[in-house]
């Protein structure tokens, strides 16, 4: 019985901001226990989350797993929750106890009856709707791109006219990744959860977030009012594939380039400062001018003068530099069509997974010799096992393209994956070379190429 008499509730820390419904099953308990109603020690080291209803229902609160997550990591004993909301925030291996109403969470704060920590919820059934790469007819350079993004977990950029497969490639790069490990899948199904976008089942498979070109800066980064994940922390451990790249407000665009350098999203306003993870594996597909047909042998481009310069302008060269690979993807002639398909998913699949294997164990060895995280810059060439002769390209190239030092370093981590990916120990020319060739324009990179080749081996690499 609720007391007739004025309350005070103290929701502590007040520095805090506080917002939501969830607080409601925590102070009925809270008023209930100071009145002698129920026994308070049972509250002792218990979280409480719950939105009550006017009939004294229990409603499902959304992000329940991070709040199960925080409540464990604060060494709390368990979570009194509601029904609905128990198989999810039980997947993070820890008692929740659910409730339907609150004569149920007082009746068992008073042992009157028993309650059994709810199961866990299972995994969510993936829908299946990936692309298989049989599917992509021709473009041979493109699928390979996809192939070492997938395994290097590298940014890709393609270009080309309207209607040749770039969306179709992007949309197989899913099926290449392989699952999340247990502690990436409860990662993402807590953003998820927190959105209110998840049906209380584990997420398994990468994310692949396609936002449309009109998406706002808040839509992409997050934010609102209450504060809440964007399309970026929503591919978190995954894909966020950006279709018709220019097309994105200047704004928008730039305003990527620090979450993809750190992997996390950082919003500060007025009252409160956030922070969501967004290491996410970024594809883009630009047409090359506003009419998509400058370079293609089919179409002659209808675009006025200078405005094809201007289309590309919309992409600043710093953004341009966190794209590991770009590739033109042209037009398929159609006795390309008539061949036999090319590799399915699950064959290149296959090899990712190796790579990754290999990827795996030289980290391993890497922090046994005392190395901390990614190797840096400076620790690149001794980590990544380059071979005399790759750096010598390398650095060539660095000189004769003209390449920022991230760009550099961007090449001999594509080098390092290209050669996992052939099940080589040392990052070779050969691979130095391939790697190269993802970053220019075919006319401009094959004469460079030819000429640092020449000028170290004598006769001209074949890329």
């Amino acid at each position: 019985q609720f007391p007739a008499r004025r309350v005070t509730v103290n929701l502590a820390p007040a520095a805090l901001p506080k917002e939501g419904a969830g607080f409601d099953l925590a102070i009925a308990l809270g008023v209930l226990a100071a009145t002698g109603q129920i026994p308070a020690g049972r509250l002792e080291g218990l979280a409480v989350a719950g939105e009550l209803s006017l009939d004294g229902t229990l409603r499902p609160v959304r992000a329940a797993l991070a709040m199960a997550v925080a409540a464990r990591q604060e060494g709390c004993r368990g979570l009194l929750t509601a029904a609905e909301s128990a198989p999810e925030a039980a997947l993070a291996g820890f008692p929740v106890y659910p409730v339907r109403t609150l004569a149920e969470a007082i009746r068992w704060l008073r042992g009157e009856m028993e309650l059994a920590p709810a199961p866990p919820a299972g995994d969510r059934e993936e829908a299946g709707g990936w692309v298989d790469l049989a599917e992509v007819r021709g473009q041979p350079v493109a699928r390979r791109a996809l192939e070492i993004a997938a395994a290097g977990g590298h940014n890709l950029l393609m270009v080309g006219p309207p209607g040749v497969g770039k969306s179709l490639l992007a949309r197989a790069l899913p099926g290449l990744l392989p699952p999340l490990t247990l502690e990436e899948s409860l990662e993402v199904t807590g953003i998820y959860s927190a959105a209110g976008l998840t049906g209380g089942e584990r997420i398994t498979r990468p994310p692949f977030r396609a936002p449309h070109h009109s998406a706002s800066r808040a839509a992409l980064l997050g934010g609102g009012n209450p504060p809440g994940p964007g399309e970026l922390s929503l591919a978190h451990r995954g894909v966020l594939f950006l279709d018709e790249l220019p097309e994105f407000g200047r704004d928008v665009l730039e305003a990527l380039r620090q979450p993809l350098e750190e992997g996390v999203v950082r919003m500060a306003r007025a009252g409160w400062r956030l922070t969501f993870p967004a290491r996410v594996q970024l594809v883009a597909a630009a047409n090359p001018c506003p009419c998509g047909y400058l370079g293609d042998s089919r179409q002659p481009c209808t675009c006025p003068p200078g405005a094809a310069t201007r289309y590309r302008e919309r992409l600043s060269g710093p953004l341009l530099d966190r794209f590991d690979l770009q590739v033109w993807v042209g037009w398929v002639p159609p006795e390309e069509w008539a061949r036999t398909p090319g590799e399915e998913t699950a064959r290149v699949a296959a090899r990712v997974r190796a790579a990754r294997e290999r990827q795996r164990r030289r980290q391993a060895r890497w922090q046994a010799r005392g190395g901390a995280g990614a190797p840096r810059p400076r620790d690149l060439y001794r980590a990544m096992a380059l071979e005399q002769a790759g750096a010598a390209v390398l650095e060539q190239a660095a000189e004769r393209l003209r390449l920022s030092l991230r760009g550099r370093d961007r090449v001999l981590r594509v080098a390092r994956t290209i050669a996992d990916l052939g099940g080589s120990e040392t990052v070779g020319a050969a691979h130095v070379a391939e790697a190269l060739q993802y970053r220019l324009p075919p006319a401009e990179l094959s004469g460079a190429l030819a000429g640092l080749s020449r000028s170290f081996h004598g006769s001209p690499l074949r890329v």
